[in-house]
């Protein structure tokens, strides 16, 4: 503790207030306990403000683009050709989207009397900390309980320093005009979003992704139908490719890259470095406390995101698991409980993933591989969207839904969809997988016609062997 400095006493502090930190806050305050949440940026963290939501803003108006382009097949004709005014789209995707969603997150805080300390803290023991603020002024708080929530940032690779026409995502997500040329280093879920949404608003793309496949946490038959559209929007993919180095000047940026031991180079506007994340749990004073860490910077956690230092808890992206937002959301409510003395626990079976790609793509639970070499023994069941009548109405046809059950008792262990709407159908699935029901429950649920969502009830019929419209 700094001389002369009087520290603050406080129930249970909160450090970040992103997606997992401002959730487990709000819960935290609800089972009364008062709370204080510091944030060194801006309230909503990355996901709010440079990431999930800015960037499907991003997507909506790229997608609303190509609709008017795209519109004669409807019957809607003599349309003049389209002119995007992208500052205004930029104005549209910070102040009526990311300003909105930002302060509703504030007025909730505030509404739960939360209350909001800014700056960056730093461990001084297991119930010690100080908060540094930008002008080297500083307070130190004793705490109670504390919840550790920083979060995540990108990954910085040699020769791609972030600055200039090199940006990472969140310099993506703010470009100050549509590229005429775009290269995307890293094919993941980021890079795969983004390089569909500039597409569709304009830009000629290339991606560059190091492994053989583009978005490798799906399965090859979903990222087939990415693959393709990314083909008819004029999107280059480059796979089994490294990214060697980058030079720029005042008009753009070369980035040279290998494949198959031949180097390669192709001029651009901007290159976005999109190859991950890592946990901001370094430099905050961690090695003071009795918090363990493993060999990637995430902290180790139980069940309740408790760590070895007992009134210390973490959550989201700076814990083993998936850096998926509703994961953080997940976790902070546990840990809130926990410290209320609530028998809560992170139990669930799986978690969800989306990839707003065009198609959507969306996976829970276990694949057929997975399920097997769990030493499951499975029926897969499939329906096409192409016999959806929503989707056909849509001229949405690409696609499928896909059931994985047990061939015993038909308990579904696994769904994936690739197709529209497949955000949102896999909350169904979820449900199911995490509630161990069976292919009979999804069969005798009537889904409303037409919607996209009766290709979960077509699947589990097909799965109980009586298919209707297959």
């Amino acid at each position: 503790m700094v001389v002369g400095d009087f520290a603050e006493e406080r129930d249970t502090m909160i450090v970040g207030a992103g997606p997992g930190g401002y959730v487990a806050a709000i819960r935290a305050a609800e089972l009364g306990q008062k709370v204080t949440v510091i944030e060194k940026e801006y309230v909503g963290g990355v996901c709010l403000n440079v990431g999930c939501i800015p960037s499907k803003a991003l997507i909506s108006a790229g997608h609303r683009l190509q609709e008017v382009k795209d519109s004669k097949i409807f019957g809607i004709k003599n349309i003049q050709e389209p002119v995007l005014d992208f500052k205004t789209t930029q104005d549209w995707k910070d102040h009526q989207v990311v300003d909105r969603l930002t302060g509703g997150v504030k007025m909730l805080l505030k509404k739960h009397k939360v209350e909001i300390v800014e700056g960056e803290a730093y461990m001084h023991d297991n119930h010690t900390l100080r908060v540094m603020n930008g002008d080297h002024t500083g307070q130190t708080y004793k705490f109670k309980h504390l919840i550790i929530a920083t979060g995540s940032r990108p990954v910085e690779i040699p020769g791609f320093k972030f600055n200039g026409r090199v940006v990472d995502s969140t310099g993506g997500l703010n470009l100050p005009e549509v590229p005429k040329e775009l290269v995307v280093i890293g094919g993941g879920y980021i890079g795969s979003e983004l390089a569909g949404a500039y597409a569709n608003l304009g830009a000629h793309v290339t991606i560059l992704e190091g492994t053989l496949q583009i978005l490798p946490n799906f399965e090859k038959d979903m990222v087939k139908l990415v693959l393709k559209s990314f083909k008819d929007k004029g999107v280059t993919v480059v796979t089994n490719a490294m990214a060697k180095n980058s030079e720029q000047d005042d008009s753009g940026v070369t980035v040279t890259y290998e494949v198959d031991g031949k180097e390669e180079s192709v001029r651009a506007d901007y290159c976005m470095v999109t190859v991950g994340r890592r946990p901001n749990t370094d430099d905050m004073g961690l090695e003071y406390t009795d918090v363990k860490l493993t060999d990637r910077g995430l902290i180790e956690v139980d069940q309740q995101g408790r760590t070895a230092a007992q009134d210390i808890f973490a959550i989201g992206d700076i814990v083993a698991g998936p850096a998926l937002a509703h994961k953080a959301f997940a976790e902070g409510k546990v840990a809130a409980g926990a410290i209320s003395g609530k028998k809560t626990a992170n139990d669930y079976v799986s978690v969800p993933a989306v990839c707003f790609t065009d198609p959507e793509l969306a996976t829970v639970g276990m694949t057929k591989a997975e399920a097997e070499k769990a030493g499951l023994k499975v029926t897969v069941s499939k329906f096409p969207f192409a016999g959806n009548g929503r989707a056909i109405s849509l001229n949405s046809m690409e696609g499928f839904f896909r059931l994985v059950s047990t061939k015993d008792e038909g308990t579904i262990v696994g769904a994936q969809i690739a197709g529209p709407g497949a955000s949102d159908l896999i909350s169904e699935l979820s449900v199911a997988v995490n509630g161990s029901l069976n292919v009979e429950d999804l069969a005798l649920t009537i889904h409303p016609h037409p919607t996209l969502g009766e290709v979960v009830q077509e699947a589990a019929d097909v799965a109980m062997g009586y298919p209707t419209h297959i």
